[in-house]
């Protein structure tokens, strides 16, 4: 089946939020499983492609949505992939970091302590490569 336009700029804007080398490697380890290739199509094609295309917000506003959804939510292994698309698109660690102490108010401390973690965790890998 051919790749739909929606596809098309999904994979664009995947590339330009997790950085090149990234994106590959992920690429790598990911497309090997047939369920992550199907969930990865569809993040893609749905989500990264039509909704992250939409006018209105701009990545780097759409990219800490994420990032504070996540942490309301308590979904680690997602808000370590958005930290990384917000730190890309130009959000400083420090600017993040009081993001999430900024929504430890409104949802409470335990899953912000959570989010530090991971986003400690995802900062050092990031200064890494």
């Amino acid at each position: 089946m051919a790749a739909s336009e929606s596809y098309r700029k999904g994979v664009e804007n995947w590339r330009t939020l997790m950085g090149e080398d990234y994106a590959d490697r992920m690429e790598k380890t990911l497309r090997d499983d047939p369920l992550m290739r199907k969930c990865g199509d569809y993040a893609r094609e749905a989500v990264l492609g039509m909704l992250w295309s939409r006018p209105g917000l701009d990545m780097k506003t759409r990219a800490l949505i994420c990032v504070v959804s996540d942490t309301a939510q308590a979904r680690w292994a997602e808000l370590a992939i958005h930290l990384r698309m917000a730190r890309n698109q130009g959000w400083t660690e420090d600017e993040l970091s009081e993001a999430l102490l900024h929504i430890c108010g409104y949802i409470g401390l335990p899953p912000v302590r959570e989010a530090m973690l991971t986003a400690r965790q995802v900062f050092e890998d990031m200064r890494r490569q």
